[in-house]
């Protein structure tokens, strides 16, 4: 069971994906939060596996309590389900630890798809979301904020092994431990002792942002 707790101060969004979610067999839900701090308090109280996450809440907003939920309760997954999509709402909640982020236009059983590929670590974009990001990280202004540390991922990606970069490469191809432990005939526990290491030998959080990282550098 995915264990699912709702974020969004729209009363009638919570209740309509509740209408819905609940209908799924694999999917509990176990709680629902107006607003960041709620959220948070929720969070520690019914340690939910994913958290969909509103972006402009009261008191605390979806980008903030995203990034108070990846330091305090790291293991819960977050999937941002808003309407906006644009530079300001997409990278800072990357940054901030999101594995999924997603438009509330999405079709319902997009969304519960989309659950489940977070749920079993692969990272989950729309469209757009990943448009941005791409464009980010090749643009003129997104190659001068790197220019500084350019010299410094060069060395970091030199640090992994052959094997972990087939490792980081499966990642951003989209798969999870139990896919890449298929694709390589390796063991799962393999897989995260390489996912571990991979992500302290490039200083990056998560999956979610080795696979950027994976992306920027032509890892694909």
């Amino acid at each position: 069971m995915i264990r699912l707790l709702i974020a969004d101060d729209h009363a009638m969004v919570r209740r309509g994906l509740q209408v819905f979610l609940a209908t799924q067999p694999d999917i509990e839900m176990v709680g629902e939060a107006a607003n960041g701090e709620e959220t948070l308090e929720q969070a520690k109280l019914l340690l939910p596996d994913v958290v969909l996450m509103d972006l402009n809440m009261p008191v605390l907003n979806g980008i903030d309590t995203t990034a108070r939920l990846k330091k305090e309760l790291p293991h819960i997954k977050v999937i941002v389900l808003t309407s906006f999509v644009d530079y300001d709402h997409v990278l800072p909640a990357i940054r901030a630890g999101a594995h999924g982020y997603l438009l509330k236009d999405i079709e319902p059983e997009e969304l519960v798809a989309g659950i489940r590929r977070v749920f079993q670590g692969q990272v989950e974009l729309h469209p757009d979301a990943a448009g941005l990001l791409m464009t980010h990280v090749t643009s003129p202004a997104g190659e001068d904020e790197a220019n500084g540390s350019s010299h410094q991922e060069a060395a970091q990606l030199d640090k992994l092994t052959r094997r972990e970069q087939e490792v980081l490469q499966l990642i951003a191809s989209g798969m999870n431990n139990r896919e890449i432990s298929e694709a390589l005939y390796i063991t799962e526990k393999t897989v995260k002792t390489h996912v571990s290491h991979l992500l302290d030998k490039l200083g990056v959080a998560d999956r979610t942002q080795a696979a950027i990282y994976a992306l920027k550098h032509g890892i694909v």
